[in-house]
């Protein structure tokens, strides 16, 4: 069995939101497609951390989970910033269960285990300093992340860390979540959100953790396999 992570799918086959008029994003579903069905095995998981549906209402999401649904693995998401349609975490289960989408677990404020290691994390946050409403969300997502590595611990298992948002990228650095990873011995940090020219940015190592970026277009539409440190 092996995990992998891919972020920011973007599925739009409800929903009026082509990503195709993006550089670099045509024929992007068959490519997430054929990559997966290349690598991914039916025993293995791949954990999507956030950007799954441009659906507005979790009704709209449909067709986009059918086609994770229909590739092979376990699916463990994450919320990102433009899944607007997520709710509830018994909503969703509730959803899935009576659309017989049965390989989908949800990390929220909790953890999973596979494989050896405790899959876990959050949406996470950028926090500049500049308002107070920031803040307040990063404060909240840091309690979220600090729950969900509690939560890992209680398996016994090391945990694997996923994120939507970078915890640094470029100058910036979200102290709030930095400091949890690093209070909890956290190497290796798996998370998306960033694309095209902002790939530049992306910091590749901070103080001793590893940050691997798998957003899409980031990684050529292909599942990274995840190593935990």
């Amino acid at each position: 069995m092996a995990i992998y992570a891919l972020s920011d799918l973007h599925l739009s086959f409800s929903a009026d939101k082509p990503m195709h008029i993006f550089k670099g994003w045509d024929d992007y579903e068959n490519r997430i497609r054929r990559n997966w069905m290349r690598l991914v095995r039916e025993e293995d998981a791949v954990v999507l951390p956030g950007d799954l549906s441009w659906g507005l209402k979790l009704e709209d999401t449909l067709e986009d989970f059918r086609f994770l649904e229909n590739l092979p693995g376990q699916k463990f998401i994450l919320k990102g910033n433009h899944d607007l349609w997520w709710t509830s975490k018994k909503k969703m289960e509730d959803f899935f269960a009576a659309n017989d989408l049965h390989s989908i677990r949800i990390v929220h404020n909790n953890a999973y285990p596979f494989e050896g290691v405790a899959i876990c994390g959050t949406r996470g946050w950028v926090y500049d300093g500049t308002a107070e409403a920031d803040r307040k969300v990063i404060l909240r997502e840091a309690g979220r992340l600090r729950t969900s590595l509690e939560a890992a611990l209680a398996t016994g298992l090391p945990p694997a860390v996923f994120l939507h948002y970078p915890p640094v990228y470029g100058e910036n650095v979200c102290e709030e979540i930095v400091s949890i990873l690093k209070a909890y011995g956290i190497a290796d940090v798996y998370y998306g959100h960033i694309h095209g020219n902002g790939i530049y940015n992306a910091v590749r190592e901070y103080e001793r953790i590893k940050l691997h970026l798998v957003s899409c277009d980031c990684v050529d539409f292909t599942p990274v396999p995840v190593q935990i440190r």
